[in-house]
C-alpha cells in the first residue's frame, strides 16, 4: 500500500518529487470514489487533498497510520481539524502559494463588473452596436472594501491601489498597529458596506462568517456597488444576493465559490435570469503558476513531516 495518497489533481512535477522518496497512490478522481479512497488510506501516512475531498472523522478513523494531511490551498473547512488534533495529525495548508492568483481574479472580476463592455460579444457578433447601454465605470478613484485582511486580501489591495483605488478593510483579528494598515484604512463592517464601491470577501467559512453577507448586509451597500466572493461558499446568502441583483439594489456580483460545490443544476437554479452576475467554478486560486507553487509547497511540507524534520 502507498505511503502517500493524493485524492485530487496535483502538479506532475510535485508528484514526481513525492515518488522519488515514497510510494504514492495518485488518482485525481479519488474525491469522487469515496470507498476507493478509504481503502487506499488503510496504511497511508499522508493524504493530500484540495477543497472537495471531505476529510471527516470517519475517514481519519479508517486510516490508523495517517500522520499528516496536505491541503492544496488554504481553506480548511473540508478537514475535520478536531479529529486531526485528537490523533495528532498535522495539517499543512499551502499558505501564500496562490495569493497572486486570487488577487488577480478579484481585481479582474471587479473590472469586468464595472466595465460591462467585456460581456457584449454575443450582441456585437449579431450586428448590435450597444454602445450607450455599455457605458461602464472606471475603478480609478473608487473605494475597494476588503472583508478580512490576510495575505491574499493585502495582495488584492496592492493591485487595486495600483489602479487608483482607495482601500479600506474590516478585520477584527488584525492588531491596530500591524504594518498592513499603513496603506489601508481599518473600518467597521457596517462602515465598509456603506462606503465601498466594490466589496470583496477574504474570510474562512465558520459559524461566525456563515451568511455574513445576508439580506441586511446587501441592503446596507450602495445600489451601484459590486460584490466579489472568492473566499468560501456560505459566506454569502446566495438567495438574498440573487434577489438584490434582480431588484437592482446591487449593481453586480462575481461568485467563484458556492454553498453547494460542485454547483448542481438544482442549486444553481436560484441564479436563473439574474443580471450582472459572473459565476466561475472555484477557480480563482488555480492558475498554471499557482498550481505549481501550491503543489510544490504541499509536497515539501508532507515530505518534511514524514522525514521527521521541523
Amino acid at each position: 500500500m502507498a505511503d502517500i495518497v493524493v485524492s485530487e489533481f496535483m502538479d506532475e512535477a510535485a508528484i514526481a518529487t513525492l515518488r522519488a522518496k515514497h510510494d504514492v497512490d495518485y488518482a485525481a478522481d479519488f474525491v469522487d470514489r469515496s470507498a476507493d479512497l478509504a481503502q487506499a488510506l488503510v496504511d497511508a501516512r499522508a493524504l493530500i487533498v484540495r477543497n472537495r475531498t471531505q476529510v471527516t472523522a470517519d475517514l481519519i478513523a479508517g486510516a490508523p497510520e495517517l500522520a499528516c494531511v496536505g491541503r492544496l490551498g488554504v481553506g480548511l473547512d473540508n478537514i475535520d481539524l478536531d479529529a486531526c488534533r485528537v490523533r495528532e495529525i498535522a495539517v499543512f495548508p499551502a499558505t501564500g502559494a496562490n495569493d497572486a492568483s486570487v488577487a488577480e481574479y478579484v481585481v479582474t472580476a471587479a473590472l469586468m463588473l464595472m466595465r460591462t463592455a467585456f460581456r457584449s460579444s454575443d450582441k456585437v457578433a449579431v450586428g448590435a452596436w450597444p454602445r450607450t447601454a455599455l457605458i461602464g465605470r472606471e475603478v480609478n478613484g473608487k473605494i475597494l472594501g476588503l472583508v478580512g485582511f490576510g495575505n491574499t486580501a493585502q495582495h488584492t489591495a496592492r493591485l487595486a491601489r495600483g489602479m487608483g483605488m482607495t482601500t479600506i478593510a474590516f478585520d477584527p483579528y488584525r492588531p491596530a498597529d500591524d504594518p498592513a494598515w499603513s496603506d489601508t484604512e481599518a473600518v467597521s463592517l457596517d462602515g465598509l458596506l456603506r462606503l465601498a464601491d466594490a466589496v470583496t470577501l477574504h474570510v474562512p467559512l465558520t459559524d461566525e462568517t456563515r451568511h455574513l453577507v445576508d439580506a441586511s448586509a446587501l441592503a446596507a451597500m450602495k445600489d451601484d456597488a459590486i460584490l466579489v466572493n472568492a473566499s468560501r461558499g456560505g459566506v454569502v446568502d446566495e438567495a438574498a444576493l440573487a434577489d438584490a441583483l434582480r431588484a437592482g439594489t446591487l449593481a453586480g456580483a462575481a461568485l467563484d465559490v458556492f454553498e453547494t460545490e460542485p454547483l448542481t443544476a438544482e442549486a444553481g437554479a436560484r441564479f436563473d435570469d439574474v443580471p450582472n452576475l459572473i459565476l466561475t467554478p472555484h477557480i480563482a486560486g488555480v492558475t498554471e503558476e499557482a498550481n505549481v507553487r501550491v503543489s510544490a509547497v504541499t509536497a515539501q511540507s508532507v515530505l518534511r513531516h514524514l522525514e521527521g524534520l521541523p
